[in-house]
């Protein structure tokens, strides 16, 4: 549930939470997980460190510790502190391995994680916010910008600073660039960076980028400086004086140093590129998509003259290549109109121009589709165009990770579809917009103007307020990750809050201000609890000032205040036609009721009062009272209300000179009682003007619905994938919070999809008993198209200070990158023997075999003569068996083990010894073991997805390989009726089996390793679904002809023994007799020698 949130504590015991020492009151957590272990401590802040152990003490006996949630759009962690204490401890602490987080060290653009402490998880008490960040994948946290300069030189640059620019990481907001625009008498490039959303001064590291643009340029140039940054998900592109350079890719430092290219526009000197402006659509490319790249558009103010193409130019990453923004056209109209903006917009693959044509000043929209990323000279809508010579433009902008487009100067517009339509939010007259800033988590808005003024609006909403002013000649505001308000300035900065929590943002705008105008109000009762105020202009009014006496948008769900007493919600905004008296008027709902005037302030109210009608004016004429009571209108009675329950009111404009009548202008002349007297205390007096000072006010309402996501998800920037044939849904509740909050009949959400022609939504709605309001949708493929949308749940009655008034999850039609195939072993080894290398089964049969050093499975020309290309448990320093054969010695490669002189240098990760894919099979050690023969080998595969896992079933069909290409396996399925043509169909597209992945069995014949890889087949899924296993087989018998040729022999020996003996018996030979008679012959002889030695001695 989102409607309170509590970022600082201001009472003496509260908990706090950080990485990086004690964290400190009123700052929200900031954790950064480096490649070490995430080390964090939990402490109660107390006045004492025994208060602390004692209350640590208690929350431990009770079972309670925090418990620590990572979120991000697509995952959520939780990890719970221990509950035992060390008897010195005044802290809790939590160690979390790094790879329980997240295994990945590559650097990449990665969306910056919430965090949230409870001391118990589910009981929300003593929560803390806050974000962390990974240091060592964030791409420009990875690099040196320049020269690094310390905080007392940059302070000498202060004085040449004229304005600021900041620019953030479209996934990790916490990490922005600050850049120095000089006045003329500076020069150089000057740029701070910050990890931390720039909550300290001090924690900014700046850096001189001067010498890298003189070195693309060359030092004979002066007056350098930043015009404009731009930081996208890969690349940074800093616009300066001197020319526009663009970063190399940040995700593959080969040195420390950022290096800069600088892109050439013909003909553009220093004097347009001061005035050159950079535009980019704002979105995080986490996981990015094939289809998902970013574009940045620079725009000059300069006349084009007959030669030149463009004065706008857009690229798309790598940005190497700068295009004019104008798609081919006859001349003469490409010169009618200047593009203020070009922006891309990714959901519909469109390019959008807001075009103004200086001569005639109007100023339109154009869309265009883009093919092959060029904007094609048919326009996708008819071109929409603003009112004439009333909208000044100054530029145009998507609110990140949405849909919203607004185009804004001294007005803001908003369109929802793309450009084809806008519709007016604000009217600043004469103050133009000079900057925008956004907070993509809380949906926050501030258009700040020229003159100071700040305006805040929720993205999608049609209100917004007036938040006050700011003062300083020199500054720049900006949103850190978790939408916290930060005012910069180049010697200092100030942290807010978010705008509608806590009130911080008063220390950078002040107090709200009152957004009531100067002018009488008259009270309309239209029932009991709904009034209707009409705002009067006085006669003569200049016509340029008649904004200044009416309502507008502004006040639009805002709450109108009484100087007496009674609040008064209101609804509906409404204007009038040309008239004298009231041109606008609101309908509110009463709160609180409002204070009339009594006999002591306004004597009048003791006689009773009749109506008639005097020219324009309606005339109200006291009659006389009771004798000694003293009635008449008074001075002071000027600009209010006479209210008649049934009748239309009267705002009294003028008095006569005995006080006796008044001339009043009626609000409603239809129902007006003319000819009637009404008795005193049947009609009553109301104060809402300004002669006696201003009676009324007008503020934002108090935040009035609260929001809750149907599976109490802390995420408000969602990423859901629907892969083909699947669907998403999303729920979520809107609760009434306090008075004026429920409006019957009426549905409290409205559903804003970005692209429908990606995704096919359904949207039910309905209330429950307790009038909260419930939107479920449902969210289907419909067809192999792959793209993005976004998806916007507008609570469109919401205040803007509730927390959350729009929800946007983010859907795409394509392959969620957390899903894959996994086969699922018919006996599954615990890690440990894996790493032993020994599981027995029951009869004793280690089922781990441990492959010889640089071994290759046989070929199908024999075990002596491997062919294939890949080694398993590879180590260059040793020899390679089964190399004798020439065509062996040609085969074998390296993969990971390439160029490495010894194993260890291979740099095998833990998950690389013990992986299945043949990409990872140098370092595979350890295979599962079988006895010869393996048949009926059950395939189980499961999909593993952010949903959970399910088995693969039809139509998932599948293909199965063996990678070494071995034979002697075959593969046993049972193929359904209604899958049958499909299968045939597909086998003579692909030229390989097809198989019904449910019930697949395998049989190997042959021996040792078979590795396989199993696909899904495409038109199925978007996702490349693959999977590999490999199985060792062995204890095997000889192969053929082994078997026959030992029979054989066995044969050949035991015939000629029978043959032997057959011949003998035949010639009546015994040789055995023949060895008997020998024996004795010569035992006789042995006998007598010995004698014949004795006689001699």
């Amino acid at each position: 549930m989102y409607e309170f949130k509590a970022y600082s504590c201001d009472t003496e015991e509260y908990f706090s939470c950080g990485s990086q020492g004690l964290h400190q009151k009123k700052e929200i957590i900031k954790l950064y997980l480096s490649s070490d272990d995430l080390e964090i401590h939990c402490f109660f802040h107390s006045k004492t460190k025994r208060s602390s152990e004692e209350f640590l003490s208690v929350f431990t006996s009770g079972g309670l510790a925090p418990s620590l949630e990572i979120i991000n759009s697509t995952y959520t962690g939780i990890f719970h502190f221990n509950l035992t204490l060390y008897s010195d401890q005044a802290n809790w602490l939590i160690i979390i391995p790094r790879e329980n987080i997240t295994k990945n060290k590559a650097v990449a653009a990665i969306e910056e994680w919430l965090v949230r402490i409870n001391l118990q998880h589910g009981l929300n008490i003593y929560t803390t916010e806050g974000t962390l960040l990974d240091t060592v994948r964030e791409p420009i946290l990875q690099w040196e910008l320049g020269t690094r300069v310390t905080k007392i030189n940059i302070s000498k640059i202060h004085p040449d600073v004229e304005d600021l620019k900041v620019t953030k990481c479209p996934c990790a907001n916490d990490v922005a660039l600050l850049g120095f625009i000089l006045n003329p008498a500076g020069n150089g490039v000057y740029i701070g960076l910050s990890f931390s959303g720039f909550w300290k001064y001090d924690d900014t590291v700046w850096y001189n980028l001067t010498d890298m643009i003189y070195s693309q340029i060359g030092v004979g140039h002066m007056e350098l400086s930043v015009v404009d940054m731009v930081l996208t998900n890969h690349f940074f592109v800093i616009l300066t004086s001197l020319g526009l350079f663009i970063s190399k890719d940040l995700r593959h430092p080969p040195n420390p140093v950022l290096k800069f290219s600088r892109a050439d526009f013909c003909g553009y000197e220093r004097v347009d590129y001061i005035k050159g402006k950079l535009w980019y659509n704002e979105r995080c490319l986490a996981n990015i998509e094939p289809f998902e790249v970013d574009y940045v558009t620079v725009t000059f103010e300069r006349n084009r003259t007959l030669s030149e193409e463009s004065s706008c130019f857009y690229s798309r990453e790598p940005f190497s290549d700068w295009l004019p923004c104008l798609p081919p056209h006859p001349r003469t109209k490409a010169m009618i109109s200047t593009v203020i903006t070009f922006l891309v917009d990714q959901e519909h693959n469109t390019g959008i121009y807001l075009l103004h044509n200086k001569r005639t000043t109007r100023t339109r929209i154009s869309v265009h589709r883009l093919k092959n990323n060029k904007p094609l000279t048919r326009r996708k809508f008819p071109s929409f165009s603003f009112p004439s010579s009333v909208f000044s433009p100054v530029g145009m902008v998507f609110h990140p990770r949405s849909h919203f487009l607004y185009a804004y100067g001294n007005q803001v517009w908003l369109s929802i579809d793309g450009g084809n339509t806008f519709e007016l939010l604000a009217d600043f007259h004469n103050d133009v917009i000079k900057s925008t800033h956004h907070s993509f988590y809380t949906s926050d808005i501030i258009f700040v103007c020229q003159s100071g003024k700040a305006y805040f609006m929720k993205a999608g909403l049609e209100t917004y307020s007036h938040i006050g002013t700011i003062t300083d000649k020199i500054f720049t505001l900006y949103y850190d990750h978790m939408g916290f308000i930060h005012k910069l300035t180049p010697d200092h900065f100030v942290a807010g809050g978010p705008h509608v929590t806590l009130g911080n943002s008063k220390v950078i705008f002040g107090q709200a201000p009152n957004m009531g105008f100067k002018t009488a109000l008259a009270p309309q009762y239209i029932t009991p609890n709904e009034m209707i105020f009409y705002a009067y202009v006085p006669p003569n009014q200049p016509k340029e000032k008649l904004y200044t006496k009416k309502f507008s948008n502004i006040h639009s769900g805002k709450v109108i205040h009484s100087r007496k007493s009674g609040k008064a919600y209101i609804r509906k905004v409404v204007q009038h036609s040309p008239s004298d008296g009231f041109l606008s008027a609101v309908i509110a709902e009463v709160i609180e009721p409002f204070g009339i005037e009594d006999v002591n302030r306004s004597p009048c109210l003791s006689s009773s009062l009749s109506i008639t009608k005097n020219q324009d004016f309606f005339k109200l004429t006291l009659q006389p009272p009771t004798p000694g009571v003293v009635s008449s209108f008074k001075d002071s009675d000027v600009e209010k209300t006479v209210v008649i329950p049934g009748y239309s009111s009267f705002l009294i404009v003028s008095i006569s000179q005995n006080g006796q009548n008044a001339l009043a202008k009626a609000t409603m002349p239809r129902i007006v009682p003319i000819g009637m007297t009404f008795i005193k205390d049947s009609w009553f007096l109301y104060d809402f003007g300004q002669r006696n000072g201003q009676t009324w006010e007008i503020y934002a309402k108090p935040c009035n619905y609260w929001f809750q996501q149907h599976d109490d998800s802390l995420s408000l920037n969602v990423l859901k994938y629907v892969d083909l044939g699947k669907s998403q849904t999303l729920q979520v509740k809107v609760m009434p919070h306090g008075k004026g909050s429920q409006i019957l009949n009426q549905p409290l959400v409205k559903i804003i999809v970005g692209n429908p022609a990606v995704l096919e939504v359904k949207a039910e709605g309905s209330f429950d008993v307790a009038d909260n309001y419930l939107m479920k949708i449902s969210v289907a493929s419909k067809s192999l198209l792959q793209g993005t949308t976004s998806l916007a749940f507008i609570v469109w009655d919401a205040s803007t200070d509730c927390f959350v008034t729009t929800f946007v999850p983010i859907l795409k039609s394509s392959c969620s990158y957390l899903k894959s195939m996994h086969h699922i072993p018919s006996e599954v080894i615990p890690l440990e023997d894996w790493l032993s290398g020994v599981h027995t089964d029951s009869q004793g049969f280690n089922m781990i075999k441990t492959l010889p050093i640089n071994y290759r499975p046989p070929s199908n020309m024999g075990i002596a003569i491997p062919l294939t290309n890949n080694f398993y448990h590879a180590d260059p320093s040793k020899p390679i068996p089964r190399n004798l054969f020439h065509k062996s010695k040609k085969s074998g490669k390296y993969k990971q083990c390439a160029n490495a002189p010894t194993r260890k240098a291979c740099n095998c990760t833990h998950d690389q010894k013990f992986s299945h894919a043949v990409a990872f099979s140098d370092c595979r050690e350890k295979v599962p073991r079988f006895k010869f023969p393996v048949t009926q080998y059950p395939i189980s595969l499961e999909i593993h997805s952010e949903d959970g896992r399910v088995p693969v079933e039809t139509p998932y069909l599948v293909t199965v390989t063996e990678v070494n290409e071995r034979e002697n396996w075959e593969l046993k399925h049972t193929v359904p009726e209604n899958v049958r043509k499909l299968k045939i169909y597909l086998e003579s597209i692909l030229n390989v089996p097809v198989y019904n992945p449910s019930g697949l069995n395998l049989s190997i014949k042959g021996s040792e390793l078979f590795h396989f890889r199993v696909s899904v087949i495409p038109g199925v899924t978007f996702c490349n679904l693959v999977e590999e296993f490999q199985i060792y087989v062995d204890e095997v018998p000889l192969p053929f002809p082994g078997h026959t040729l030992i029979a054989i022999a066995t044969a050949v020996v035991l015939g000629g023994l029978i043959f032997i003996v057959f011949m003998l018996q035949i010639r009546n030979i015994h040789p055995w007799d023949k060895c008997k008679t020998f024996l004795r012959r010569n035992r006789r002889n042995l006998s007598n020698s010995s004698v014949n030695q004795l006689a001699r001695r």
